[in-house]
């Protein structure tokens, strides 16, 4: 059963239902109850006493479109989205889902809230990275990044148990009959024989060279793969310093002065090097404390109580996330246990073994990385005052080159490029991602505002040039376009020569005479299995024609780039008893994973229709903000399960 549920985990119904807000934080289920529903706005998604409404919904989208935009490296928007209907989908999902747990907190499948506390401890965003224990701030930090509070959590963990305390009860229950294994070993085990021949393109002719007007027709049908995209020209005023400029020196005044400024933070703390033991009772920890001073280790008191010890190695004060640990701690000497400590989660017991003193910071020691950062400020203030003369010569008239001459700023023309930021060889132009964006917002001729890049990185851009996409002219392509053709026009007549051959074999002459007329030899085997070790030696043509046709019958297929094979079958011979056995055993608990998937689809879809969940496409587009492409009504979240 834990195999199966694991397999389970895996499948496209678990990565869809459970727990997604816990594993990445980027697409979160986002149900509510909802008693008043009548008296509020309409709920784009209604299933029981669950609802999403418009609010709710954009929200929860917007994770979705940030998660879309991680993945292609490139914005996209709500209409994007819509036009490839990635918003029914999620609707459907979501709906199907809300459905089947509205359903099951009715039939009384209720998670403990135990198991749901036990949850949030076990989220390794919520604890402290450094200490390894729960933290607090860090939990309540991490739910309003995500626009999220406790209850919200709490009750998407309580889904999670729901959904997947049944999944593993069907995949408990789950067997598969040995028949459906029984199928499957008999074909792969069944042998069959069969003669052919392999006809080439000698046989069949080659095509004459093509004439202007056969490869403008083939150009012509191929006009959508052939077609150059659209590539823009553009100039970019740049307001930082070039890379090669000479950097302002740095006097030692401002040094100092930033040295005196940071000197508390640049000293290094006194670090220590301590383990630490978490109890839940004080009764727990007085134990411990006991252990610990009577010479035992730590390691051996953790074993002796179940639990585990924590390490800590040169570490300071301040990357304690519990104050009260830190301060027992750092109240220490070299080798004493501390008193029990109330924590955060418990009682917690230390003990130090080395202690680090701190050093102070020296201002030879941190001169260099002082001078780097006053350099990197004195660059983004000229970057900013360049930005702002800019700005005010805009706006006295000057057009984007001879304002950004005026000031002294650098004006770079990029090669051509497309939206997505190819070269015309279909490389990338190492730019950042919103200069092809401001590029294709503009017309030709247009000129952009300042553009923030990030990290004191401005620009303005000017389309300089548009080429529009295009077709090649037929003498640019020419030869590669005569090839293709070519190949084509002879897979066009071998195929034909190879229908011709089989046609005559089907009429009833011998397939040897036949062979023997094309100058082709005959190939005869018994006893061919389908197996990859046969493809390979075979063929792929050989074995799709003689496992895709009945006893008797004629068959041909594209054995390579350049030749077909005809043949027949000539016998079948079923699979060995004692040699498909074992195999059936083998297939079956795949063959069981499969359908206990779909009892799983099929139960999910089935609560959904119980609980009549729907949803409402325009009113979701409505909460998006945008204009719908058409008119879409509610519609359900599943079919309903056939009646008995």
């Amino acid at each position: 059963m834990i195999t199966l549920f694991r397999n389970f985990a895996k499948s496209k119904w678990a990565a869809g239902l459970f727990a997604l807000l816990i594993l990445s934080f980027l697409i979160v289920g986002g149900s509510q109850t909802d008693v008043f529903s009548s008296f509020g706005p309409k709920h784009v998604i209604d299933a029981g006493e669950r609802s999403v409404d418009g609010a709710r919904f954009r929200a929860d989208f917007e994770r979705v479109r940030a998660n879309l935009q991680e993945q292609a490296g490139r914005p996209v928007s709500f209409d994007d989205m819509v036009k490839e209907n990635i918003h029914t989908q999620y609707l459907d999902s979501q709906t199907q889902r809300l459905g089947f747990l509205a359903w099951a907190w009715n039939a009384g499948i209720r998670p403990g809230k135990e198991l749901v506390l036990k949850q949030i401890r076990q989220i390794p965003a919520f604890f402290n990275q450094v200490s390894g224990q729960f933290d607090q701030d860090r939990y309540e930090q991490a739910l309003a990044e995500q626009g999220m509070t406790s209850e919200m959590l709490e009750q998407d963990l309580r889904d999670q148990y729901v959904a997947s305390q049944f999944g593993g009860a069907v995949f408990a229950g789950a067997r598969v009959p040995r028949i459906y294994g029984a199928l499957l070993a008999g074909q792969a085990l069944e042998t069959r024989d069969g003669r052919w021949f392999t006809v080439t393109q000698a046989m069949a002719g080659s095509a004459p060279a093509p004439t202007d007007a056969q490869l403008t027709a083939f150009l012509n049908e191929n006009a959508a793969q052939l077609r150059r995209p659209e590539f823009r020209m553009i100039s970019i005023a740049l307001f930082n310093p070039a890379p090669n400029s000479q950097p302002a020196p740095i006097t030692e005044e401002r040094i100092r002065e930033r040295f005196e400024f940071r000197k508390a933070a640049l000293t290094n703390p006194e670090k220590r090097t301590f383990v630490t033991l978490t109890v839940p009772t004080k009764d727990a920890a007085d134990r411990v404390v006991a252990e610990l001073r009577a010479g035992k280790s730590p390691a051996e008191v953790a074993a002796a109580n179940k639990i585990e010890a924590a390490a800590y190695n040169d570490t300071p004060q301040s990357a304690l996330g519990d104050p009260a640990v830190g301060a027992a701690v750092f109240g220490l000497s070299a080798n004493q246990v501390s008193n029990p400590i109330q924590s955060r989660v418990g009682f917690t017991v230390a003990k130090v073994t080395s202690i680090t003193a701190g050093a102070p910071a020296t201002l030879e020691s941190v001169r260099s990385a002082l001078i780097d950062e006053l350099r990197a400020e004195d660059i983004k203030g000229a970057t900013y005052a360049k930005v702002e003369q800019y700005e005010k010569a805009r706006q006295e008239g000057k057009n984007m080159a001879d304002a950004a001459q005026a000031i002294g700023a650098r004006l770079v023309q990029l090669p051509p490029f497309t939206a997505d930021g190819r070269l015309p060889d279909g490389q990338p132009l190492n730019a950042p991602r919103q200069i092809f964006e401001s590029a294709y917002a503009l017309s030709k001729g247009g000129e952009s505002d300042i553009i923030d890049a990030g990290e004191g990185q401005y620009f303005a851009v000017r389309v300089d040039d548009i080429r529009p996409a295009s077709l090649p002219t037929l003498a640019e392509v020419r030869a590669p376009l005569a090839q293709q053709w070519t190949l084509r026009e002879n897979a066009r007549r071998l195929s034909a020569k190879a229908e011709e051959l089989a046609g005559r074999i089907r009429a009833g002459e011998d397939i040897a005479k036949v062979a023997a007329s094309a100058g082709a030899q005959l190939s005869t085997r018994a006893g061919v299995q389908q197996s990859q070790a046969s493809q390979t030696e075979l063929g792929e043509g050989v074995l799709r024609g003689l496992f895709g046709q009945g006893k008797g019958q004629v068959f041909t297929g594209a054995q390579s780039a350049n030749s077909f094979v005809v043949g027949h079958v000539d016998a079948i011979h079923g699979a060995v008893p004692a040699l498909a056995a074992p195999l059936v055993e083998q297939v079956r608990p795949r063959l069981t994973q499969a359908m206990a998937n779909a009892m799983v689809e099929q139960s999910f879809n089935a609560a959904a229709a119980r609980m009549k969940a729907k949803n409402d496409p325009a009113a979701a587009i409505t909460a998006l903000g945008i204009e719908a492409p058409a008119a879409a009504p509610a519609a359900p979240a599943a079919p309903a399960p056939a009646k008995k």
